[in-house]
């Protein structure tokens, strides 16, 4: 190994950030599962909020557990810092929340993850600040949304339920420009698939509780920019609107990190399998799964994607309530359940509006686990046959 060599992915899952050491040669980190640090004397105690402290003062602002998942984290999305919030929404609030204030304008895109739309069409507005919602797979979409006030695009490529892309450079590169606060919700691709930051990304957003956590055992958040934005989002939004990070999910998280390019190595080449069974089928109209050549923006994700997750939908030819019921209710190994990203595979009916027509359609989203992937897909044909 040469002195410029630099550690790969799965290495840093294990070991960045840890000093066994310090730890007392404990393999795993251990949980520093308390609310309160003490100091020496009183010097140190006045100086805890340094910006070099390196003192743990209250784990509403920082714990010695946690602090290893936000370096480890930091680093895999190559970014500079990090803060694990409670939850993915607690995460998203709090990274929305540190850049607007009263009468600032908001343009993000129209399939955004549910509760973050309503973040923005039901809350913000108390506090005077409008949302413009565009398509988002052309950057003229966003270029004709700005305002004189506009303060933040906020994407998620591959957004939720129609998988849709955002050129993130081209966003990126325009909202620079415009002197525009970017943030991408990089749940579904994880670090594994997707660096939005090396795209120009200012700030890069996970829902913790969906592939990083992996098990479906833990709730949480996490926000990765500079420095000097998460020191910032630390002392105000992390510290005062409290969405803290429990020492045991950090751990917990953790954990999953280290299985993390392994699990979803599996959810890439399960999904990728039963999404192509799915698209053949002649019961179903349309497979939402940018990592297939029939998606319209394959092209692009090709390019600014290293591989697609578990995750997609499809329209049944039949595209009724009754029809995409049945065929949910018949499945045998899928459960249903709204969550994904977990090592158990789901299945989910959805009344949607379709970004391309405008127009009101059901659909079936799925999470592939990692399960057999030939009883995934013997599950989901048994399921379609119900329809005949």
């Amino acid at each position: 190994m040469t002195q410029s060599h630099e550690a790969g992915f799965e290495t840093l899952c294990m070991h960045y950030g840890e000093n066994r050491e310090a730890m007392f040669g404990a393999a795993a980190p251990p949980i520093f599962q308390n609310s309160t640090f003490t100091y020496p004397d009183s010097a140190s105690f006045h100086t805890r909020q340094d910006a070099d402290a390196t003192r743990f003062d209250y784990t509403r602002t920082g714990n010695p557990t946690t602090r290893i998942l936000e370096q480890k984290i930091a680093k895999l999305e190559q970014g500079e810092d990090c803060r694990a919030f409670g939850s993915g929404m607690g995460a998203i609030s709090a990274a929305i929340l540190s850049c607007l204030k009263a009468g600032d304008h908001v343009v993000t895109i129209e399939t955004v993850y549910g509760p973050t739309r309503r973040l923005f069409s039901d809350f913000l507005p108390r506090f005077g600040v409008e949302t413009t919602y565009v398509r988002g797979t052309s950057i003229e979409d966003f270029e004709g949304a700005i305002k004189p006030n506009t303060r933040l695009f906020f994407v998620e490529s591959p957004s939720s339920l129609f998988f849709e892309l955002q050129d993130l450079p081209a966003v990126a590169r325009l909202a620079r420009e415009h002197e525009i606060v970017t943030m991408c919700d990089n749940s579904n691709a994880t670090p594994v698939f997707q660096n939005p930051i090396t795209m120009g990304i200012d700030v890069v957003i996970h829902t913790a509780t969906k592939y990083i956590g992996g098990h479906s055992d833990v709730v949480a958040g996490l926000v990765v920019g500079s420095k000097e934005r998460m020191r910032a989002i630390g002392r105000m939004e992390g510290e005062l609107i409290g969405a803290t990070c429990d020492p045991f999910a950090a751990w917990l998280m953790l954990r999953g990190l280290r299985t993390l390019p392994i699990r979803m190595e599996r959810h890439r080449r399960s999904g990728l399998e039963v999404a192509r069974f799915i698209a053949s089928d002649p019961r179903v109209r349309r497979a939402f799964y940018p990592g297939l050549d029939l998606h319209p923006q394959h092209g692009l994700a090709k390019r600014q994607m290293r591989g697609q997750a578990g995750l997609f939908s499809f329209e049944l030819r039949q595209a009724s309530q009754e029809a995409t019921f049945r065929v949910v209710d018949a499945l045998k190994i899928f459960s249903i359940g709204v969550s994904w990203g977990g090592y158990e595979s789901l299945a989910v009916p959805l009344n949607v509006v379709d970004p391309a027509t405008g127009e009101p359609t059901w659909i079936i989203r799925l999470s592939i686990g990692l399960e057999t992937v030939e009883d995934l897909k013997a599950d989901l044909y048994q399921a379609l046959n119900t329809l005949e």
